[in-house]
C-alpha cells in the first residue's frame, strides 16, 4: 500500500506550490509577488525532472500549464481567487482519472491482488468521490472567504480527508484480506480432514 503514494504525485506538486504561494501571500499580502514566486516553483519543479532525466507524465504537464495559467490570470486581475481556485481543476482530473476500474491495482502488492481484488475496485472508487467532493468544496470555500480563512480550511481538510482516506482503504482490504486468507485455510483443512477419512473408510 505505501506504493500507493505515487498515484498522487499531481495532487502533492500542486499542493507544494499552492502552499507555497500562500505561504508567501499570507507573509507579504503581496498577490504579485505570491503568484511570480508559485509560478517559479512550478518550472523549478519541471526543471529539475528535466535536469536529472528524470520521466514526465502528461498530468505533471498538465500542473504546470494550470500553474502558469492561474498565475497569469491572477497577475492580470490581481486577484488570488483564480490561483484559489486552480485546485479543484486538479482534483477534478485526478477523479477521473481515479473514475478507471482497477486504477489501483498497480499499486498493490500480489497478494492483495489474489484476495481483495474486489475491495480494491471499491476503495478505487472512493478515491474518486473524495476527489469530486474536494473539488466542491473548494470551489465554495474559495468562491465566498478570503485567502486565510480558505487556506486554513483547505490545508487541515486536504491532510485529514486523505489521511482518512488511506486509513479506512488500507484497514477494510487487509481486515477483509486476512479473513478470506484464513477460510481459505479452514477449506484446505477441512478438504484435507474429509479425503483423510475416506481414506480411513476404504475396505
Amino acid at each position: 500500500m505505501k506504493n500507493l503514494f505515487e498515484a498522487g504525485k499531481l495532487l502533492l506538486l500542486d499542493m507544494a506550490a499552492t502552499l507555497f504561494f500562500l505561504v508567501l501571500y499570507l507573509l507579504t499580502h503581496n498577490v504579485t509577488l505570491s503568484v511570480v514566486l508559485g509560478m517559479a516553483l512550478g518550472l523549478a519543479q519541471i526543471g529539475w525532472l528535466l535536469a536529472h532525466r528524470k520521466p514526465i507524465d502528461t498530468m505533471q504537464w498538465m500542473s504546470l500549464f494550470l500553474v502558469l495559467g492561474a498565475g497569469i490570470v491572477t497577475l492580470i486581475t490581481n486577484d488570488p481567487r483564480f490561483v484559489m481556485i486552480k485546485p479543484s481543476v486538479i482534483y477534478v482530473i485526478v477523479g477521473v482519472v481515479m473514475l478507471k476500474r482497477r486504477w489501483m491495482n498497480r499499486y498493490l502488492p500480489p497478494i492483495a491482488l489474489e484476495l481483495v481484488p474486489d475491495i480494491a475496485v471499491i476503495v478505487g472508487y472512493a478515491w474518486s468521490g473524495l476527489m469530486f467532493f474536494s473539488a466542491a468544496l473548494n470551489m465554495i470555500v474559495a468562491l465566498n472567504f478570503d485567502v486565510g480563512t480558505w487556506s486554513a480550511t483547505m490545508s487541515i481538510y486536504g491532510i485529514v480527508s486523505k489521511a482518512m482516506m488511506f486509513l479506512i482503504g488500507y484497514t477494510a482490504m487487509r481486515a477483509i484480506g486476512v479473513a478470506r486468507k484464513r477460510r481459505r485455510q479452514l477449506d484446505v483443512v477441512g478438504e484435507r480432514a474429509h479425503g483423510a477419512e475416506l481414506v480411513g473408510k476404504a475396505p
